[in-house]
């Protein structure tokens, strides 16, 4: 991530990312992918560099990728806004690169807009968070902030993902708030949870130890906006 860049890998998540508005630096891509999207890559006046299919795998992480991949610029920090009337996700210490990019899929299939990630989780612009999150990356907002001290000032709802938690099936839940969630094997951080207006959590009805971070979030996203 040199100069504030960062890789998009794969023909759809490049195509995706094209359509947004994020700033794309240059595009690297099989004559394949050119025949078939030259017309696209020329409306939005992109720099394109043809490669072979050798030549993309050395550059790109993903295993197999014979499209494109492309450098797109890292949006500038925006200040958070917090509404009363919808949803926006907290994640605290989420560490594993694959469920973070999950997250940030499902917050974009749940229309929620924004994300705020605890400063010691992990980089939303790595190469595998933004592979795991197929494209949504760049229609979800991404910011990274000391969460107490954004969350202290809220006057909303605050849910907090815990095992002792109400059950979030029987959950008359608002119209909006913020949905914080923890690491799989830390939970959310004392400082925070005496920021919590409510304790949730899905019911364990096998043996299961505990679910995922991201299978978690869909499930609670489902109660709070599924419906």
């Amino acid at each position: 991530m040199q100069d504030k860049l960062f890789l998009v890998e794969g023909s759809k998540s490049v195509l995706e990312l094209l359509n947004s508005t994020i700033e794309v630096a240059e595009v690297f891509g099989t004559e394949g992918f050119w025949n078939e999207n030259k017309n696209e890559i020329k409306r939005f006046g992109v720099s394109f560099e043809l490669v072979d299919d050798n030549e993309l795998d050395k550059a790109g992480t993903l295993t197999t990728n014979n499209a494109a991949l492309a450098l797109a610029k890292i949006p500038e920090p925006t200040s958070v806004k917090l509404s009363l009337d919808r949803w926006t996700l907290a994640l605290d210490q989420i560490n594993d690169p694959g469920n973070l990019g999950t997250i940030i899929r499902i917050a974009d299939w749940y229309g929620i807009e924004q994300i705020i990630i605890s400063e010691n989780s992990v980089d939303a612009y790595n190469p595998k968070t933004v592979s795991a999150s197929k494209g949504s990356l760049s229609r979800v907002q991404v910011h990274y902030a000391d969460l107490h001290s954004t969350l202290s000032a809220y006057t909303g709802t605050i849910l907090g993902a815990d095992m002792k938690g109400t059950n979030v099936h029987a959950l008359e839940a608002p119209k909006g708030g913020v949905l914080v969630m923890g690491s799989e094997s830390h939970g959310i951080s004392c400082e925070l949870d005496s920021l919590l207006t409510q304790r949730i959590t899905i019911p364990r009805l096998g043996g299961a130890e505990s679910l995922n971070v991201a299978v978690a979030t869909a499930i609670i996203c489902d109660c709070l906006l599924g419906r």
